[in-house]
């Protein structure tokens, strides 16, 4: 699995298959959540519940898989001293905003299907699942800039692998 991961992309770029993978199943994750707010509008709860709980289920294992370690190996060395430059800024803001996504996205999907303890529990589904919707969506629009100033507009992208993180020149 490990040098699937590492192979070259298949978008083009100069990024690698688990990136380009990252890319693809993060849009088709806000499509997915898009189609599960349109359920709702339509009153098709179950349906609605269904979606955005495999939605969220999807976009854990993602983040926790392929997110989290690649910023703390190629960005979190340089915040706050190189938050200037759109590599570090824009990738420190879409962790930032998909922290908090990330967090009320499992906290609602976990008070949907009666996971939540009582003291945690609320009524207001409207207002909780709009803002989450509405932080998931930017979130994902900031990891289409994150890929861009990663792989795109990047003449020496980080990658593992022979270099070490620091080492990339970033």
């Amino acid at each position: 699995m490990t040098e699937l991961m590492h192979k070259p992309g298949f978008l083009g770029t100069a990024a690698n298959w688990a990136a380009d993978m990252t890319l693809v199943l993060m849009i088709l994750i806000g499509v997915a959540l898009t189609v599960g707010v349109v359920m709702a509008r339509r009153q098709k709860y179950q349906t609605h519940r269904w979606i955005q709980t495999t939605s969220v289920a999807l976009n854990v294992i993602l983040v926790l898989w392929l997110m989290i370690l690649p910023y703390r190996d190629f960005v979190a060395p340089g915040v706050p001293n190189l938050l200037g430059e759109p590599f570090y800024l824009v990738t420190t803001l879409h962790g930032i905003v998909g922290f908090f996504a990330f967090v009320l996205g499992v906290f609602i999907v976990l008070r949907a299907n009666g996971l939540m303890i009582n003291a945690l529990k609320f009524n207001n589904y409207k207002l909780f699942m709009r803002v989450s919707y509405a932080l998931y969506m930017l979130t994902i629009f900031l990891g289409l800039l994150v890929y861009y100033f990663w792989f795109i507009n990047n003449p020496n992208p980080p990658t593992y692998g022979f270099l070490t993180p620091l080492s990339t020149g970033i």
